[in-house]
Formats: C-alpha cells, sequence, structure tokens
C-alpha cells in the first residue's frame, strides 16, 4: 500500500509540474505579444511625428531592433547641367572619334611604308646586273652573219644562255641592244632600245666609208650639199644620231693591205696607199665620224676580238642601271677633294705629289693606297718617265711598278704587272684611240 501511494503521488506530482510550466509558457507568450505591439504603436507615432516633406520625397527604412533612417532625396538636375553633360559626352564621342581616325591613318601610312619598301627592294633586286642581264636582247644585223667568222657570236652567246635576234638594224652590219619592260598586270612587254651601236666594218666598207665622208665634206666646201652624197651607213648614222656608235674594223680586204689592231699608223699608210689620201684628209674624216656622229673606232683582227667585245659591252649595259643608282652623286673618275678646283698647290710646289696622287686615281682599278705606293717611289711623273728612260727593254719598263709594296691597313701586297703596265701606257702611249685596260 505504501508502494502504490508513492506512485500516485509521484505521479499526481509530475502532472502538476507540466501543468505549472505550461502556464509560465503562456505568460511568456502574452507578455511578448503586449511588448510587440507597444513597440509598433512606438513606431507609429514616431512617424506621425516626421514631417510632410520627408514623407513625401524621401522613403524611411526601418531595420529590426534598430532606429529608423531615411534615404537621401535625390536632387533634380536643371537644363543647363543637362546641356553640359550632353556637350562632355559630345566631346568624348569625337575624342574617340578623332583617336580611331588617326590609328587607322597610322595604320595606313605604315602599310604605304611598307609597301613602298618591298617596291623598292623588288626594283633594286631587278636592277641587280645579274637580273638585269636577263631583261636584254643582243639585236644582230643579218649582213653580218655573211661575214666569214660570225658564227663565233652566234656561238658564244648561246653558250652564255644570253638571248639574240637576227632583225634588220637601221644602221647596217651594226649591233645593237633592247631591253624589256615587263607590264604590270600584263604578260606583253614592251622594249627599249640602249643607246649603244657596235657597227663591224671590213676594210672595204671602211674605204667606202670614208669615201662618203670626204666626199660629204668636199660638196660642203663647194656649197653643192650634202643631197649628191648617199651611203647607207651615212643614212643609218643620220637617224641614230643618239646613239653612241663604236666602229670594229675587222681583218682587211684580201686586196687591201692588212691593219693592226693597235697601230693607227699602219691604217693611215693603207688609207694612204689605196685612196691616195694624205694624213690630214684621214684625220679630217675620222674627226668629222666622231663629233658629229659620235662613233669612234677601233681595229681589231678577228671576229673572236669582235665576239668579246660585244659580249664586254653586254655586261656594262647590264652593271649600268645599278651603278647609276648605287654610286655617289659625282663623278665616279673624280678624287674627292676639299677644294671645289681640285688640289691646292702653292708657289713653292706643296701639294703637286696630292695632284699627281690623285692623277694616279682616276685610273680604272688604282686604289688611293696603290697610287700612295707609287708616288713614295716616284714623287713626280718626270722622275718615273725618267726611271723608263734608263731601261732597255719595253718588258722592263712595262712590269718597273709590279715589285712595289702597297700597305692597307694590316694587309701588304705588290702593285702587281697589270697595273704597272696599265700605268706604263698611260704615261708613254702616242695613240689617242688606245685602251688602256
Amino acid at each position: 500500500m505504501s508502494v502504490l501511494h508513492r506512485a500516485e503521488a509521484w505521479d499526481m506530482s509530475e502532472s502538476e509540474e507540466s501543468d505549472a510550466q505550461m502556464q509560465s509558457n503562456v505568460t511568456i507568450d502574452a507578455k511578448s505579444a503586449t511588448e510587440n505591439t507597444s513597440l509598433t504603436q512606438s513606431r507609429s507615432r514616431e512617424h506621425e511625428r516626421l514631417p510632410s516633406s520627408s514623407v513625401t520625397e524621401g522613403r524611411t527604412s526601418t531595420r529590426p531592433g534598430g532606429p529608423v533612417t531615411a534615404s537621401p532625396a535625390r536632387k533634380r538636375r536643371s537644363k543647363e547641367e543637362i546641356e553640359a553633360d550632353r556637350e562632355t559626352a559630345r566631346q568624348r564621342k569625337e575624342a574617340r572619334e578623332r583617336q580611331r581616325a588617326a590609328r587607322a591613318q597610322e595604320k595606313e601610312q605604315r602599310r604605304q611604308e611598307q609597301r613602298g619598301r618591298r617596291e623598292a627592294a623588288d626594283n633594286l633586286k631587278s636592277l641587280r646586273p645579274e637580273n638585269y642581264l636577263k631583261s636584254l636582247t643582243v639585236c644582230i644585223d643579218p649582213a653580218l652573219l655573211q661575214q666569214d667568222g660570225s658564227d663565233i657570236l652566234l656561238d658564244t652567246l648561246a653558250t652564255l644562255e644570253w638571248r639574240f635576234d637576227i632583225t634588220p638594224q637601221l644602221i647596217p652590219r651594226s649591233v645593237t641592244w633592247s631591253r624589256a619592260l615587263l607590264q604590270q598586270g600584263d604578260d606583253k612587254s614592251d622594249s627599249v632600245e640602249e643607246d649603244q651601236v657596235v657597227l663591224v666594218l671590213d676594210m672595204s666598207d671602211f674605204i667606202e666609208l670614208v669615201l662618203s665622208v670626204k666626199k660629204l665634206l668636199n660638196s660642203r666646201e663647194d656649197g653643192s650639199g650634202e643631197g649628191s652624197v648617199t651611203n647607207p651607213l651615212l643614212e643609218g648614222l643620220n637617224r641614230e644620231m643618239r646613239k653612241v656608235v663604236m666602229l670594229l674594223l675587222t681583218e682587211s680586204h684580201p686586196d687591201y693591205p692588212r691593219t693592226h689592231p693597235s697601230d693607227e699608223q699602219e691604217l693611215y699608210e693603207a688609207l694612204n696607199t689605196t685612196l691616195g689620201m694624205e694624213n690630214p684628209d684621214i684625220e679630217e674624216v675620222l674627226v668629222y665620224l666622231q663629233v658629229h656622229k659620235n662613233m669612234s673606232m677601233v681595229c681589231l683582227d678577228n671576229w673572236q676580238e669582235v665576239t668579246t667585245h660585244v659580249c664586254a659591252v653586254t655586261k656594262a649595259l647590264s652593271k649600268r642601271p645599278f651603278r647609276l643608282l648605287t654610286e655617289r652623286a659625282e663623278l665616279p673618275f673624280c678624287v674627292e677633294g676639299s677644294w671645289a678646283s681640285g688640289v691646292r698647290v702653292d708657289s713653292d710646289g706643296s701639294g703637286l705629289i696630292q695632284v699627281w696622287r690623285n692623277q694616279l686615281q682616276q685610273l680604272n682599278r688604282v686604289s688611293p693606297a696603290v697610287a700612295s705606293a707609287v708616288t713614295a717611289a716616284y714623287p713626280s711623273p718626270q722622275l718615273l718617265l725618267q726611271a723608263y728612260g734608263g731601261l732597255a727593254a719595253e718588258a722592263d719598263r712595262k712590269g718597273l711598278l709590279a715589285g712595289l709594296l702597297v700597305k692597307s691597313g694590316d694587309n701588304e701586297r705588290r702593285v702587281g704587272p697589270e697595273i704597272s703596265a696599265r700605268i706604263y701606257r698611260y704615261l708613254t702611249a702616242q695613240n689617242p684611240q688606245l685602251v688602256l685596260d
């Protein structure tokens, strides 16, 4: 009985505690609801106390458990401010457009500069001798092929793989040169003639030319005019006044004496014997051809020498454009000097050795070092001529300067027999038509 009584008492105590706890929770909830109601009423009264402008122009914000804050009112811009903002935006846009246009212009300018450099490089490449030679054509008059030995010229041109064309020329028995001009965007090409002409004559043809010129000069003296003189060579020369004509006189006709290629006196003797012309008359004819027809003459032995001369002219024409493009503005055969009129020579003779040195430098392939070596050994041309006069053999005179030592920086070499012989011919030759090289 006592056990049951304690259990009932325990059950009753637990139910009583549960009822007391429930009653306490209800009391707390009621208290919280009362506090929330009073807080809401307090915020409502505070909102009513705010000014009307704050209510209309701004908005209020509340944080849970925090004070009430009002957001700042947005200021309305004036018309002047709006226009100023628009002007600023327009200026910024124009500045961006100018920068964009400037960048585009710089880009186009760089592209044009690159194109110009590329075209200049291609042009320079096409003007190089090995490339320019491919555009040259050797034009040969058919009359030349009737001469014995002319096949040497054709075989040599074919071996060198140079272009040549057999076509009638304005000047009979001549060789000319033409250059191809490629057109942009077109496979066709035009050609332009070079200013060089090589006229190949034997002794019989040359005698006919001399007689025609002499008759022409006599008709001028008589006042009868030039109409009575007809010669195909003279007519061709009259039509090619701007050309530079080199007359190559080959082996003589069997009926006439043979001339030596480097001895003009024998040519005079042959004309004296054949035509009965005196030396002044012959010189008058040659001067007329040189001055009025721009013609010079060289005597050669055979067609092998003619072929060598034609090949030399072809190579010279191929090198000329590139040389004109890359050479200095002043004349290539003039030596640089600090004085416009040359080297100044004082009354005591100072400066003469520099004149002598510059005179030697005008020769082909004579460098300043070689000229200095020669002038150091022979300070004047007269001393060198005296040294030549002291030698009996011509071979010794030609090789007099060959052993002179030439110093160029750290390198040393000799003048050599070729330059020595050229200087000898330059100082002692009596033939004005002699080619030094």
